[in-house]
This record gives structure tokens, C-alpha cells and sequence, in this order.
């Protein structure tokens, strides 16, 4: 096993002292040192309180520079972070902080302003997020120690505190729990992932493998912290090699994305298909839309030219200066992959579930097989429940050192996922050839069956329906055993073409009779419904479809 998390944490703040760590984009910028300050701050608040490690610790709120020293602070403490969405309902949030037992709680204000303390009775405090000062305290011990916060850290480091003194809570063992990360799938249920420590140390030795950081490079953090994907590979990983790591701490709109890629020039970009296609639709399919570019593309040195200055362009716009753009959380557009691929842009797809913390599957962009997520990782098992896994899809199962403990005081749950040989049980559908490269054909939950008992895989019908014209997202699903595309059209394009409802409806019936003889007869579009409003979300940019199957 590589060394342990906690130890590389510490060695990293060390190492890093005088280094750039944290900026929330466009704010405040701690260096090392300055995390390493406040997280002493906050092990004698949890210290004072009486907070033990394997305690756990609630966190709730948008990207930030305080949010990442307050995990950091809980983790190497012994503590165990409960990271929650802020994008989750009130009361799902009460739920949580009920659920895993939490003894604290830090909340941003966006959220706390919609959450009432009378639901959450057996916190001692609730912290705020913005300044570490008190929301709520129902212990006098927290009270004294944030109020004399600075004075009891005085008393602890009566002379300097200096980067020999970090040292934190090393009695964890590789399969102790780490971390509680409750899930926000499709389903619409929550359910508290226990990551142990192995997973998390897993996780980054397959990074120092597959992206070579180094100390005082940069990295924008646009995806949420309280997911996985966002935590380990745009927050732990880099902070552990002295990266400085900027936060979005808005929504990551294109527009807002593009200017923030811009200046920071990450040197390793990390995203959802989602946020992909959308700057590709704005800053790259203009300009090859045109009859005469897309004949010279046919021309074979011509072509290349203008392959090549599209690729220049893309590169461009992610900042001009990584290495890679990891693509990950749900399946990415075929027609924009491929134009990926054609014009030689440096990307890749990986695979992964919040239960493997989360990685799976991946492949260096240089490897990188159209239509695939990669390969198995290291200390990862990967199969599929199939036949001939080659050629007929079956469900994704893997084991390793990344997978979960299981869920919190949710054995059934636990059973149903866990099988007694250590395999995991995704829920999605997949196939591998004969080199190892996993495809992924869709979730099992959402397959649905044909007139004749046929397999429909909504996901392949949406790929071909989003390239339509103005298609901006997507969901197919059955109603009265009829297949029907909801749709939320692009309203950018609407508003420049002048177009009336009527004109809506006539495209989408087009786009209904272009897109069905692309489709077996079974798994054809009886309608096409548009929808008044983009569709509800998970943070990977999912379409919750649970909400929409009625």
C-alpha cells in the first residue's frame, strides 16, 4: 500500500509552506501555511468540544477555499467528513446530518438560510462556512473555544507556529472509514458510501501514475466538492502534490468556465460530458457547420490544416496549457467525441461510482479508444455479467482496493450491491473487448423492454436525438409502451431565429422522422414533447429521470 493519506497531506503542507494552495476565483488566495493555520484552529475548536476521531462531521455548501480546509481539517483530525450536495433539498440535508450521526456541522449561508436547527437536535454546532463563526452552539465548550479561539492557539504554539509542528492523526488503519459520501443518482434515494481509507490512497497512487503534477502548477475546481469525482481529482490529488487549486465558486456556465480556463490555465482539466458539449456547441461547431468547411475537411491536406487550427482553437479555450481534459460522470456525445478524436484534441473518458471513490476505469488520452472509458485500473478487478461480454451487454461488476465499505446502517442495501466475493454491482450495462476497453451501454435501471420483449437502451436513442436541430437536452421515455422524446430545446437559437411555438413543434416532428430510420423499428419515437424548462439534474450533470417517468 502507498503512504497513507494523511501523511501526504502533512508532507505536502511541509513541503509547500510558502506556495500559492487555495484561491476562491476572483477572492482570497492561502498559501499552505495559511491552511495549515486554520486547520489547527479547527482541531481545538473539535478538541475543546470533545470531538474524537471516528467522529463524524457534516459539510454543506458551495466550492470554496474554506470548504476544502474544513474537510482537510475534519480528515486529518481522524474525524469523518459527511460531504453533502448544496444542492440538496433541506430537508434531505436534515436527513443526512440525522443519518450519519454527525456531531458538527459547517454551512455555507446559501444553504443554511433554508435549513431550521429544530430539525437537526443532535448536532452540538452548526459552523458557518464563510468565517468559522457559530450559527448555532449548544455546548458552552464550543462556545468558549471559538471565542477564544485565537487565545487557546497562542497558548498551544507560544512562540511561532512553523511547518515542523504540523502533525496530525496517523492511527487509522487502510480499511478504517475515511469518509461518508452520500449519493445523488438518477433513482432519486441517498445513500451514505462508506469510503475507507485503502480507497482514498488508491485513488491517488493511480493518479501519480497517470498525471505527472508537480508542485505550483495550477487547476481550476469546477465540479462539486461534495462529490467523489470532484474531491479526489480537483481537490486531494492536487493539493497532495502543492498545486494550486482555484475554485469556481458559481455556477460553471460556459461563459463563466471559458474566461476562468482562460486565466488560470489549468495544467489538468476535469469535467462532465455536459460542460464538454456545451463549449464545444459554442466555440466549435460554428465554425465547421459551414457546406464549404465541411467539403475541405474531405480534402486530405487541406483538411488537416483545418482539423489542426479547430484543435488549436479547442486547446485555446481550456487554457492553452494542460496536459489532458478528463471527461467523466456519465457518457459523452458520440458525435462530439468522435469530432474530439478527428481533429486530434487531447481527451480522454474514464469510468466510475461514488462506491469506488471513484474510479474504475481509464486510459491516457495517447490510448484513448473511441467509444470507450478505458481499462481497468490498478488494484481493480473489472468484469461484465454476460454470455459473451464482447458483443452482448451485461451488467458492470468490479472489486479492488477502491471499492466501499458499504452504505451506512443500510445492510440491505449493502447486500444487494456487495456480493459475497467482494464484486461490486454497478447497475450499468456494459461490454469489453477483447483488449480490456470497457463500453458502457447504459444503466439497467433505465433499460426498457421492446413490443417483443426487445432490450432499449434510452441512452443510444438520446445520443442520436441530441445532435438534432434544436436539440439542447434530451430524455426518451415510455409511455403507454410507446417510446417519446421529452425535449427542452435551445433557447439561444430560438430567440435569434424569431421562432414561434408552432415552429418548435414542426422542427422537433422533422428531427421525430430524421432520427427514427437511424433506429431499429422497436425502439422508435411515436412523439416528440417539448418541455418549458431545462430538466432537473444531478451534480454530474445527469438528468434525474426518475422525475419524468409519468
Amino acid at each position: 500500500m502507498a503512504k497513507d493519506i494523511i501523511l501526504r497531506i502533512e508532507d505536502s503542507i511541509k513541503k509547500n509552506w510558502d506556495r500559492d494552495a487555495l484561491t476562491d476565483y476572483k477572492g482570497c488566495t492561502l498559501q499552505y501555511k495559511d491552511v495549515a493555520r486554520r486547520i489547527e484552529k479547527l482541531h481545538i475548536m473539535f478538541s475543546e468540544v470533545g470531538i474524537v476521531p471516528g467522529d463524524k462531521i457534516s459539510l454543506c455548501g458551495r466550492n470554496s477555499s474554506n470548504w476544502g480546509v474544513a474537510f482537510l481539517a475534519a480528515l486529518t483530525y481522524g474525524a469523518v467528513p459527511v460531504p453533502i450536495l448544496h444542492e440538496f433539498k433541506a430537508d434531505n440535508v436534515h436527513n443526512i446530518i440525522n443519518h450519519s450521526d454527525s456531531k458538527l456541522a459547517f454551512i455555507g449561508e446559501n444553504n443554511w438560510e433554508n435549513l431550521n436547527e429544530d430539525e437537526i437536535p443532535n448536532v452540538l454546532g452548526v459552523i458557518s462556512l464563510e468565517n468559522y463563526d457559530l450559527r448555532i452552539s449548544r455546548d458552552e465548550r464550543l462556545t468558549y473555544a471559538r471565542e477564544h479561539l485565537n487565545e487557546l492557539f497562542g497558548k498551544k504554539f507560544p512562540n511561532r507556529f512553523e511547518k515542523n509542528m504540523v502533525s496530525y492523526y496517523h492511527n487509522n488503519h487502510e480499511d478504517d472509514l475515511a469518509i461518508i459520501n452520500y449519493t445523488s443518482g438518477s433513482t432519486g434515494f441517498s445513500k451514505g458510501v462508506m469510503i475507507p481509507y485503502r480507497a482514498l490512497t488508491n485513488n491517488m497512487e493511480f493518479a501519480d501514475h497517470a498525471l505527472n503534477l508537480k508542485a505550483g502548477m495550477t487547476i481550476v475546481s469546477m465540479l462539486p466538492m461534495a462529490h467523489m469525482y470532484g474531491m479526489s481529482f480537483e481537490f486531494l490529488f492536487e493539493f497532495m502534490h502543492g498545486v494550486h487549486v482555484n475554485f469556481l465558486t458559481k455556477v460553471a456556465s460556459p461563459t463563466i468556465l471559458m474566461k476562468a480556463l482562460a486565466d488560470v490555465k489549468p495544467v489538468i482539466v476535469v469535467a462532465v460530458p455536459l460542460i464538454i458539449e456545451k463549449i464545444v456547441r459554442k466555440a466549435i461547431l460554428p465554425r465547421i457547420q459551414d457546406p464549404k468547411v465541411r467539403l475541405m475537411l474531405n480534402i486530405p491536406i487541406l483538411g488537416d490544416r483545418i482539423r489542426k487550427r479547430i484543435c488549436d482553437k479547442m486547446t485555446q479555450v481550456f487554457g492553452d496549457n494542460f496536459y489532458s481534459v478528463i471527461i467523466g460522470g456519465a457518457a459523452l456525445n458520440k458525435e462530439i467525441e468522435q469530432l474530439l478524436h478527428d481533429i486530434g484534441f487531447r481527451y480522454t473518458v474514464g469510468y466510475g461510482a461514488t462506491e469506488c471513490a471513484p474510479i474504475i476505469t481509464y486510459a491516457d488520452w495517447k490510448e484513448q479508444v473511441v467509444g470507450s472509458c478505458g481499462k481497468n485500473v490498478i488494484h481493480q478487478e473489472l468484469k461484465v455479467d454476460s454470455p459473451d461480454p464482447e458483443n452482448v451487454p451485461g451488467e458492470i461488476l468490479t472489486r479492488g482496493l477502491n471499492v466501499m465499505l458499504g452504505y451506512y446502517k443500510n445492510e440491505e442495501a449493502t447486500k444487494a450491491t456487495l456480493d459475497a466475493e467482494g464484486w461490486y454491482h454497478t447497475g450499468d450495462l456494459g461490454v469489453l473487448d477483447a483488449k480490456g476497453n470497457l463500453y458502457i451501454k447504459g444503466r439497467s435501471k433505465n433499460m426498457l423492454l421492446g413490443p417483443n420483449g426487445q432490450n432499449i437502451y434510452p441512452e443510444e436513442i438520446e445520443d442520436k436525438l441530441s445532435n438534432m436541430t434544436l436539440v439542447n437536452e434530451c430524455l426518451v421515455v415510455q409511455r403507454d409502451n410507446k417510446l417519446v422524446g421529452l425535449v427542452y430545446p435551445d433557447q439561444e437559437q430560438i430567440k435569434n431565429l424569431n421562432l414561434s411555438e408552432s415552429d418548435i413543434e414542426s422542427i422537433m416532428e422533422q428531427n421525430r422522422k430524421e432520427v427514427n430510420p437511424t433506429l431499429p423499428s422497436y425502439a422508435q419515437l411515436i412523439s416528440i414533447k417539448v418541455m418549458d424548462k431545462e430538466f432537473e439534474k444531478t451534480p454530474k450533470k445527469s438528468i434525474k429521470r426518475f422525475l419524468y417517468q409519468n
